[in-house]
């Protein structure tokens, strides 16, 4: 079956937040206590927040569904700043997950592509992310796409305070 990307709309938030939920936990739950992940789990992916988000004019996310199933996301936010980030119109790829069992098969390469081009449909000229430090498997993906590190930013799982790459891709 071949992989279809779409903009999500708020019909999509209940299931958006169930995915988004997994994914984080599948990448992260093993590497971080259990009471820090529930506890980060229950405020970014709740439905409730999920529809917020996709009602946001300012963001865009994109999901990537293969026969029907959710396999992955992407969530963009435009003018974004981040002081590591030198650009004009900065989008930051807030999200970007794929399910495991896609992992390698080319569909995150394809989600980035459509995200990129939604960049671009949006005038930007810089698109940047922040990476946990810790997922080497996740910094070698965005290194293949372009992306090269600039700066470093905190970000708190529960009462963890960790330390992300920011990295960042030109656009011309």
């Amino acid at each position: 079956m071949r992989p279809h990307i779409r903009a999500a709309t708020s019909d999509d938030a209940v299931a958006l937040s169930r995915f988004a939920r997994d994914a984080f936990h599948d990448t992260f739950a093993a590497d971080n206590a259990p009471g820090d992940v529930e506890a980060y789990l229950r405020e970014a992916f709740s439905p409730e927040r999920q529809a917020a988000e996709l009602a946001d004019p300012h963001r865009c996310c994109l999901l990537a569904t293969v026969g029907g199933d959710l396999a992955g996301y992407a969530s963009l936010m435009q003018d974004a700043a981040h002081p590591s980030v030198v650009a004009a119109h900065p989008v930051e790829l807030e999200r970007f997950y794929v399910a495991r069992a896609w992992h390698g098969r080319g569909l995150a390469a394809l989600l980035m592509q459509t995200a990129v081009g939604q960049a671009r449909a949006w005038g930007t000229d810089v698109v940047w992310l922040g990476v946990w430090e810790r997922n080497a498997r996740a910094i070698r993906f965005y290194e293949k796409q372009g992306y090269e590190t600039v700066g470093a930013q905190t970000f708190r799982l529960g009462s963890d305070l960790q330390r992300d790459c920011v990295m960042r891709v030109r656009l011309a």
